[in-house]
């Protein structure tokens, strides 16, 4: 089951990507302004290379200051029209990556259900091949009470006729893997070797083909990775909810399913207003980011340091039931994960100061019992 740390992560992936395609949208900006102010090879005209040269550096020099901030010096109108040009651009490229990824992280956290459906529907897809092969018996896997009750559960049939969780047309991949990895694990050859099993018996066959087969380092697991941009997130999600599922099995009573998300419109409008938020934290917040980096220049941080960062604060501001130490422990965490080693006392201390001068300004309220003095 997704919970928020899961979703922070998403969110941090999209932003990160959304901070690339920013520094990338800026460059093609710079570029019209290089071409707009190059010679023209194609002119009959005599063109003054030396001013245009000029121009162009002044151009430069002017988009640099506008996107950041900063004030601008006087130029002639040209210049001035031209830079307009190249940030509006900058910013209807901008918006554009902004609405593809926000919808695209909300996308990919939906797809992880039918991902979830499809791990689980590939045991009886197994179960059809084994059932058809004469030379070795397969009857303990075919008659295994968990793969027995993926096969009867209406809910997945009905999922894998509406999504790309079913395997029908993807069989001959399957035959491939039931062939080549199932047939020839060692831990299977043992489980069809036996006389009779037992419902333990089953559990932990199934267990290991989820660990060590499907979702392990194989050509099945290497397929879900291609198939996934972020598997190695994802893949615990899957193999969370697929062990949960598996381990409710009750013989002909069939199972629980277990859901992506309990509260999902809960989830969504948090992934939703962080990507947001952070992706368009006021200028105002960026500024008590580059107050309080001592010795730091915001730029030269690490892109990972700075969306957490953006993230944190977003967070703090947006989301009042959100204990700050709740938030200040989570970020820490994804800084020691996914940043660089001394990231994690860097975030640490610039999130506790952060808290602090937000709370002062009041730009940071919490509500709810236990959140209004909480540090």
């Amino acid at each position: 089951m997704l919970n928020r740390r899961n979703l922070r992560i998403k969110v941090m992936q999209s932003l990160f990507a959304f901070e690339q395609c920013c520094e990338a949208d800026f460059e093609l900006a710079k570029d019209y302004l290089i071409e707009r102010f190059s010679p023209d090879l194609n002119s009959m005209e005599v063109q003054d290379k030396d001013l245009l040269k000029v121009r162009q550096q002044q151009a430069l020099k002017l988009i640099d200051q506008k996107h950041k901030g900063k004030k601008s010096e006087s130029v002639e109108e040209l210049i001035e029209t031209e830079v307009k040009k190249a940030l509006d651009q900058y910013k209807k490229s901008k918006d554009a990556d902004f609405k593809f990824l926000k919808k695209e992280t909300i996308s990919q956290i939906d797809q992880l259900e039918d991902v979830f459906h499809s791990v689980l529907n590939l045991f009886p897809a197994f179960a059809t091949v084994a059932a058809a092969e004469k030379r070795i018996n397969h009857q303990n896997f075919t008659g295994n009470s968990i793969v027995k009750a993926i096969a009867a559960n209406r809910e997945l049939a009905k999922a894998a006729k509406n999504t790309s969780s079913g395997w029908d047309n993807r069989m001959d991949q399957v035959r491939s893997w039931f062939r080549d990895i199932i047939r020839t694990d060692e831990q299977y050859q043992e489980y069809i070797a036996k006389g009779k099993t037992d419902a333990e018996a089953d559990l932990m066959l199934v267990r290991h083909l989820l660990r060590r087969v499907i979702l392990g380092e194989t050509v099945i697991g290497s397929y879900f990775e291609s198939q996934h941009l972020r598997w190695t997130e994802d893949k615990e999600i899957v193999k969370g909810l697929a062990e949960k599922t598996i381990k409710t099995v009750r013989g002909e009573q069939g199972f629980q399913l277990q859901k992506l998300s309990l509260e999902w419109e809960e989830d969504k409008f948090f992934v939703e207003n962080l990507f947001e938020k952070s992706a368009y934290l006021e200028d105002q917040f960026h500024k008590l980011i580059a107050a309080n980096t001592v010795n730091w220049e915001v730029e030269r941080l690490p892109l990972t340091d700075r969306v957490i960062l953006q993230m944190a604060i977003a967070e703090f501001i947006t989301f009042p039931n959100v204990p700050i130490k709740v938030t200040i422990n989570e970020y820490i965490e994804l800084a020691k994960e996914y940043s660089t080693p001394k990231s994690r006392q860097f975030i640490n201390g610039i999130l506790d100061v952060l808290a602090r001068e937000l709370k002062k300004s009041g730009d940071l309220k919490k509500t709810g019992r236990g959140l209004i003095d909480n540090k």
